[in-house]
């Protein structure tokens, strides 16, 4: 039992009709070599099949019944910048006073990155940079 390909019969009709458009030579070699068509490009042959007299109706309504059953791709959404959190200069001028005073001290180090990359602090961050300054300052 051989099976009908509407869109690949659809596509060998319009070569015949214009064997010069390079938009259905274009899509025929995609088919034949992918195997089918995107979404985008069904609709644009479906517009080809519709301005054709070769193709009968009954192949352009089996082609919109494919493109319809094929699912839309939607873009994303522009992610809007979320507005950077203003850091306490009380925060930045600590972190910098413990550095100078222990350059390798681990933790005022990790808190330095997330400054310097503009990564939001946690309440609980800004605590602690307020305890060690307290700790590691007033000595």
């Amino acid at each position: 039992m051989t099976e009908i390909n509407i869109i690949l019969t659809i596509l060998e009709s319009l070569q015949k009709e214009n064997s010069n458009n390079v938009f259905i030579n274009s899509l025929h070699h995609q088919f034949c070599n992918r195997g089918g068509l995107s979404k985008k490009q069904l609709e644009g042959l479906h517009a080809k099949a519709i301005q054709s007299n070769v193709i009968s109706q009954a192949k352009i309504a089996t082609l919109e019944a494919i493109i319809k059953k094929k699912p839309t791709r939607y873009k994303s959404e522009i992610i809007k910048n979320i507005p950077e959190e203003k850091i306490d200069n009380s925060i930045e001028l600590s972190l910098q006073q413990i550095l100078a005073k222990y350059p390798n001290h681990k933790m005022a180090l990790f808190l330095h990155s997330k400054l310097v990359h503009h990564d939001p602090f946690t309440e609980g961050e800004k605590n602690e940079v307020k305890r060690l300054a307290k700790v590691l300052l007033t000595n």
